[in-house]
């Protein structure tokens, strides 16, 4: 039986039908199913309140009333045990609505009308995203072709019993959470592309931990089940194996099969993006400024800068003044999905626009103002403020900070990416990592893998505010320099004794100062020259950064380190060097080494506190 274990509240029997709750009779437990049908909500909403509570419950699994009790207050209902009076109570004021998504503010309430979902379609490469998107746009696309500004804005709407759906062309998860890193939440559901014939593949797994990162529900597309290979079954199994558990197997994950190739299953997959829709009550304001998030931007010659904007609040109209970012403009002209002009465009409407003064970021918010000089001040403001930004270093979120923001208040849960060499590690890594912190303050795993730390790590943990753990990994230099930039804590260990301390002395505040490791450059051995009396030194390639006299130096040979150590001499031919620089040839001695292989790589850093 599921119990609850993230929050606990004083439950009491009775019920409050003056606070303007539902008052429903359960028993001591009930099966999820049964709940549901009594509140009359779909089981599937009652199961995404179950998970956020900290109750992991399938549609069969029985719950206790107080676990029940707790997830239906949330949900605007009053549960009694059965047989039990209702008591009288102080009459008390309902508590206002909060806003479900971004844009909505305190004084949009009273206004808010539905409007349509807005959908992300991700999946593993050659598993048929594209053809998807495609099918679904010929055959369900609200206007006719037209000639116009472009065929391809990037985004577009589609049709279904009279009620639209929004559709964000990005070209994979990794452009969806780059949105995010820059504050964008677009994304209302997310549609899981998994081949029939191929089941859950490495980007399958990379895209499903993206869209839980974001917290939007996954609507699974089982493609290509006209091919003789599918096996339809199979790939449930494996989804289910990762937490994705089919409805018709007793899960809350929505699972379609379709077929580009044959368009079965289409109407089905446009259905079920309704039915979680639904749920989730999308709703905005139309009658208030606009505002919204970029999804492309570019230069075009004749037109000059040109941007893809979804309107996500308000109604933006041709003439209205708007702020992105560092930069202004007036809407001179907007155009939809099929080069067709609009006057106007609502909220969950993506058009092409003109008139900007400079080509904005994918990710941007923008928002109509008062008028041009507004704009034009706002602008050069923010733009001030980006140069200063700029001369600071970025910080997001470290261990040694964790603590502090816990007693502040700031920090319910440490977001983890956890990347380890072998399958065997993850799992004792996180069962030990699971076990740590209290009702204050867990640990969230939001990504486990295996391999290396990539830039897709480094986004994920810029838009998520998430901590990077390797075990027995390397980072690659470009996931360096993208954590470097963007103030990500990456954090290696060799030991999961040592690992999992770090973490539980980060969320009790215990953390000593840390140093890390910075790279200064890295070199390749071209040659190796045996010298008499001085033994054997590297002749080296220095292929980025810089090489220095007094860094200390590591030797890996097929990504593995075989030394790590201080450099004993560096030359330029015969002159003893301070450094030398990319680019350049340099000969080099190690302390205690002399293995030296050509093709090994020579990285050079040095020790920085950095907590």
């Amino acid at each position: 039986m599921a119990k609850g274990k993230a929050r606990t509240k004083a439950v009491s029997g009775g019920a409050r039908p003056s606070s303007g709750r539902r008052v429903i009779e359960v028993p001591e437990t009930i099966t999820v199913r049964e709940l549901a049908n009594r509140m009359e909500i779909s089981p599937i909403q009652l199961i995404k309140e179950l998970m956020r509570n900290g109750i992991m419950a399938n549609i069969n699994q029985t719950i206790d009333f107080d676990s029940a009790a707790i997830v239906a207050e949330d949900l605007g209902f009053e549960l009694r045990r059965e047989g039990l009076p209702v008591p009288e109570v102080v009459e008390e004021e309902a508590p206002p609505a909060r806003p479900r998504r971004p844009f909505v503010r305190e004084e949009d309430l009273p206004h808010l009308v539905p409007r349509p979902p807005v959908v992300t379609v991700m999946g593993h490469v050659d598993h048929g995203k594209t053809s998807l998107l495609d099918v679904i746009r010929k055959t369900n696309v609200v206007a006719s072709e037209a000639g116009g500004i472009t065929q391809r804005i990037g985004a577009y709407q589609v049709e279904k019993q009279g009620r639209k759906i929004t559709f964000i062309d990005t070209p994979g998860h990794e452009a969806f959470t780059a949105m995010r890193a820059r504050g964008a939440q677009v994304t209302d559901i997310a549609v899981l592309v998994v081949a029939a014939d191929d089941g859950v593949m490495p980007q399958t797994l990379e895209a499903i931990d993206h869209a839980r990162a974001a917290q939007v529900p996954i609507i699974v597309a089982l493609n290509k089940i006209d091919k003789p290979t599918a096996n339809i079954e199979r790939t449930k199994k494996q989804l289910s194996e990762i937490g994705l558990t089919p409805d018709d197997w007793g899960g809350d994950t929505i699972c379609v099969p379709v077929s580009a190739k044959t368009q079965v299953g289409i109407e089905d997959l446009l259905d079920a993006i309704l039915l979680v829709a639904e749920d989730a009550d999308l709703k905005a304001n139309p009658n208030r400024p606009a505002a919204g998030t970029v999804i492309e931007a570019q230069l075009d010659r004749t037109r000059g800068p040109t941007a893809t904007v979804l309107v996500q609040a308000g109604t933006l109209r041709e003439g209205d003044d708007i702020l992105i970012d560092d930069i202004y403009g007036r809407v001179r002209a907007m155009f939809d999905e099929n080069g067709e002009r609009l006057p106007e465009a609502t909220p969950s409407t993506p058009v092409a626009i003109l008139g900007l003064s400079g080509v904005p970021e994918a990710g941007d918010i923008f928002e109509v103002v008062e008028d041009e000089k507004t704009a034009k001040t706002l602008a050069a403001q923010r733009a001030e403020e980006k140069r200063l930004a700029a001369l600071r270093p970025t910080r997001v979120l470290s261990l040694d900070d964790v603590y502090a923001q816990m007693q502040a208040g700031q920090v319910k849960e440490l977001n983890l990416i956890l990347k380890a060499d072998i399958q065997g590690a993850l799992e004792p890594i996180r069962s030990s990592l699971e076990r740590l912190g209290d009702e204050n303050l867990r640990v969230n795993i939001i990504r486990q893998d295996t391999g290396g730390i990539t830039e897709s790590d480094i986004m994920l943990a810029v838009a998520s505010k998430a901590i990077v753990i390797g075990f027995n990994v390397r980072q690659d230099p470009a996931a360096r320099r993208m954590a470097q930039a963007e103030g990500v804590d990456v954090r290696r260990y060799d030991v999961i004794y040592h690992l999992v301390e770090d973490v539980e002395k980060a969320l009790k505040g215990l953390l000593e100062p840390r140093y890390e490791k910075v790279v200064l450059g890295q070199a390749e051995v071209r040659a190796v020259f045996d010298i008499p009396r001085r033994g054997k030194v590297a002749g080296l390639y220095v292929q980025e950064g810089k090489v220095t006299r007094d860094a200390l130096a590591r030797v890996l040979r097929d990504g593995q380190e075989v030394y790590d150590g201080r450099v004993a001499s560096l030359k330029r031919y015969t002159e003893d060097v301070k450094e030398v620089a990319a680019g350049f040839e340099c000969g080099l001695g190690l302390e205690n080494f002399q293995d030296f292989q050509e093709g090994d790589i020579i990285e050079f850093y040095k020790q920085e506190r950095v907590g």
